[in-house]
């Protein structure tokens, strides 16, 4: 099971994870909302436990990012004490907004280990087969990808990066999450890799081009009339 840890305090999201992991359960961490989402669109969690009260982007509004954008995770809310969970109307707190169980704070780690236990055992969302942004289109399940109709012969790493990008739905991808989606995990000369791969991979999807580079940062897919939203088919 993998697990994803987001509190602004780091001692402590860093005493939850290594808690996790006695347990077995591969569990990382973030210290804010933005840092969560972008983590939580390379996919791969079967659990978000999110403190409500982050500073910048709220838990309630990470809930809501989580429906909105089909991230495919099972959500644990942190809330203060007081907190009403049974009204449907909470703001944050309602079933539409992603979040699938609750655990007031203070709490012990048998009380959290149970909740992420319990959500884990739950059925993940299957992904959508077909994946679009701006003409590009993937068919995961056939292993087939197209632009504008065009198809693309695209090798099996070049695929495999160009649905983590389109998955990411505009956010920055590092290289070393990209390494860590696509490739095997003894590659040698991993960045080398990356760098080569993108670079058939633009040229193969042509112009105008979709791939940007963000100094320092990674890369994004960008492009599209609508400001470069993709969506699920």
């Amino acid at each position: 099971m993998r697990v994803l840890v987001v509190k602004d305090e780091e001692s402590l999201a860093e005493a939850i994870g290594a808690g996790l992991r006695r347990d077995a359960i591969t569990a990382e961490t973030a210290r804010d909302g933005r840092e969560a989402l972008a983590k939580l669109r390379l996919g791969g969690y079967d659990v978000l436990v999110l403190d409500r009260d982050l500073p910048g982007l709220h838990g309630d509004e990470v809930c809501r990012q989580v429906v909105v954008q089909r991230l495919l995770t099972r959500v644990l809310m942190l809330t203060s004490p007081g907190t009403v969970h049974h009204r449907p109307d909470a703001p944050g707190l309602g079933p539409g907004l992603g979040a699938d169980d609750y655990l007031t704070k203070p709490f012990t780690h048998e009380e959290l280990l149970a909740r992420v236990l319990a959500l884990g055992r739950r059925p993940r969302p299957v992904p959508a087969p077909v994946i679009a942004h701006a003409g590009v289109t993937v068919d995961t399940a056939r292993g087939l990808a197209a632009r504008d109709g065009r198809p693309l012969a695209l090798s099996h790493t070049e695929l495999g990066v160009l649905e983590v990008l389109l998955r990411a739905r505009g956010a920055v991808v590092s290289g070393d999450d990209l390494i860590e989606e696509v490739w095997e995990e003894h590659t040698s000369y991993r960045t080398n890799a990356v760098r080569v791969t993108l670079g058939t991979l633009r040229a193969k999807l042509g112009d105008p081009p979709l791939i940007e580079t963000v100094p320092g940062a990674g890369f994004r897919m960008t492009g599209g009339p609508d400001g470069g939203d993709d969506t699920d088919g």
